[in-house]
């Protein structure tokens, strides 16, 4: 059974912290493969964790987040 973006959305903070079964584990995997927003996502937020981790000061312009969240919005729209 193939997961849905908004379970990979849903479940991204489990999978980064290897805290999901291994079989939805295998599932997010085999969807990340083939759903570029969602590969993206999760590549941003493990780099992001990088960074956090590294102790790295970056500033992010003022609108980042109303930016992200519009788009991944209007994804989510696009992919009922």
């Amino acid at each position: 059974m193939e997961v849905s973006c908004h379970e990979i959305w849903r479940e991204i903070s489990n999978y980064l912290d290897n805290d999901v079964d291994p079989r939805l584990r295998e599932r997010m995997e085999r969807h990340f493969a083939s759903c570029r927003h969602c590969a993206a996502l999760i590549d941003s937020t493990h780099n992001m964790l990088v960074l956090i981790g590294d102790n790295r000061a970056f500033a992010i312009p003022a609108d980042f987040g109303k930016r992200l969240y519009g788009k991944l919005a209007a994804h989510l729209a696009s992919s009922r």
